[in-house]
């Protein structure tokens, strides 16, 4: 089993998964629009809709995000996507130079919350909010951490 970040976007997962793609060095870039599809004759999407993103994904190293605009229909049915703190995405990655140079990346046009460093629970840890308003951890060596806390509890 695993678990994938999904993010929605309101019209604009084109631009994000270029974005993303590059930042992260992507190795696989997969992407359909709401064009690509067969449309139902009896509900036919507008012409900006067709263009939109319906599925996508971006493999890289050490994992995939996957990312989709939301229709304003299916706004209308799930609620209105909101910018900001509805997703993070954590990347732990041991290499610290290949760690700072996707903080580097996805931290231009965005906002760094707090910038890499050594922390009590990680060599090399930082914290943005992209361009795109998605918050983004970075993080050396989380499962060390995880693991000694859990060991110290009992719990592991």
């Amino acid at each position: 089993m695993s678990a994938i970040a999904y993010i929605n976007f309101d019209g604009v997962a084109g631009e994000a998964i270029e974005f993303y793609a590059e930042a992260l060095q992507a190795t696989t870039v997969k992407k359909v629009t709401f064009g690509d599809i067969p449309q139902d004759p009896n509900y036919p999407l507008p012409a900006n809709e067709l263009a939109m993103i319906m599925e996508s994904s971006i493999a890289f190293e050490g994992g995939t995000i996957m990312m989709s605009d939301l229709l304003p229909s299916m706004q209308a049915v799930m609620g209105e996507l909101v910018k900001g703190n509805n997703l993070t995405i954590s990347l732990i990655i041991e290499d610290k130079q290949k760690l700072e140079e996707y903080y580097n990346q996805l931290s231009q046009g965005g906002t760094v919350i707090m910038p890499l460093s050594s922390t009590p629970w990680s060599s090399c840890f930082g914290m943005i909010v992209d361009k795109f308003g998605i918050g983004w951890k970075f993080n050396s060596d989380a499962v060390q951490f995880l693991d000694n806390v859990l060991a110290s509890r009992g719990k592991l």
